[in-house]
């Protein structure tokens, strides 16, 4: 008898833990669930409404004469010589913001990671224009400084006896490529100043002890323990100049040449009423954003890893 019952008795222990396992999974789950919902109201839905959108043509100056397209407002946004420019002109703005901040956010977290009288002042300083609203900065450098009548770059020219350019007119998308170095600059010094921070100083003094200038020691020690940390920076920067729209809007008003994607998603939906048109572009750029972002991903994943085996 004994040996028979032993079965049937082990059988109700294993039932009984395994709702209760469960129960603690979906217990500790439960406080996210409406953050999750939240977000997938939020961000989701109307993603898969532009998505579905992309597929008609649709003018909201004529609501009747909607009909199904299939992919040929992606095949409009791909062959349109204005779109393909905008595309272009995305790409261009983004790589040349992006290499450029890096470039000074290098030169100033290099600055930064030497000791001098008042290095907090100045690094709250140069931190600063990161804290800016877009619009506001983008209207800064508009109205202080790239005005041709009272603008300060002028104002200084005129003081040495130089030229009276007008800076939008001559060069816009080199004015809107400064206002946005100025405010993603301090953004890329600070991921490059945890990265130096980071550094083994063991390292760095056993390199100098062996004969190691500072330039050797850049090259061959900072630089390549910095690779993640600038591709990182590099990532995170072009997630958001992608998307761009405040400095494009408000300083050139896209003319000029300097219409990227999101100020033409705007043109197509806000002037044209192209519904169709400007949510097909706009679902380009949120699966370019998607494409980086994963790389993005990737890279802070590597990051963490590393601090963990280096602890």
């Amino acid at each position: 008898m004994t040996a028979t019952t032993a079965p049937y008795a082990a059988t109700p222990v294993h039932t009984m833990r395994q709702p209760s396992a469960r129960l603690r999974a979906w217990a500790t789950r439960a406080p996210l669930m409406p953050a999750l919902v939240f977000m997938i109201i939020v961000t989701q839905l109307p993603f898969v409404a532009t998505l579905v959108i992309s597929f008609f043509h649709w003018n909201s100056l004529y609501p009747k004469a909607r009909h199904f397209a299939g992919v040929d407002n992606y095949r409009q946004v791909l062959t349109d010589a204005d779109l393909r420019h905008s595309v272009w002109t995305t790409v261009l703005l983004t790589v040349t913001v992006v290499l450029v901040s890096l470039v000074l956010g290098l030169a100033l977290a290099l600055l930064l990671d030497h000791r001098f009288p008042g290095r907090g002042v100045v690094r709250t300083l140069l931190i600063a224009p990161f804290l800016v609203v877009p619009v506001a900065a983008a209207l800064l450098w508009k109205h202080v400084l790239f005005n041709p009548e009272y603008g300060l770059l002028n104002g200084l020219l005129h003081y040495v006896g130089g030229p009276q350019p007008d800076w939008i007119s001559t060069t816009p998308l080199l004015a809107v490529e400064t206002a946005l170095v100025w405010q993603w600059t301090p953004f890329m010094m600070l991921i490059l100043l945890a990265g130096l921070q980071s550094r083994d100083p063991e390292q760095l003094e056993a390199a100098r002890v062996d004969g190691a200038n500072e330039w050797q020691v850049f090259r061959y020690l900072t630089l390549p323990h910095l690779r993640r940390y600038l591709e990182l920076g590099a990532l995170l920067g072009s997630i958001y100049i992608v998307q761009n729209f405040d400095a494009v809007f408000t300083i050139t008003s896209g003319g000029l040449g300097t219409a990227n994607l999101p100020y033409t998603v705007y043109q197509s939906f806000y002037q044209a009423h192209e519904n169709g048109l400007a949510s097909a572009a706009g679902v380009l750029v949120v699966i370019g954003s998607i494409v980086i972002a994963t790389f993005a991903l990737r890279v802070v994943s590597s990051l963490f890893r590393e601090e963990v085996s280096r602890a």
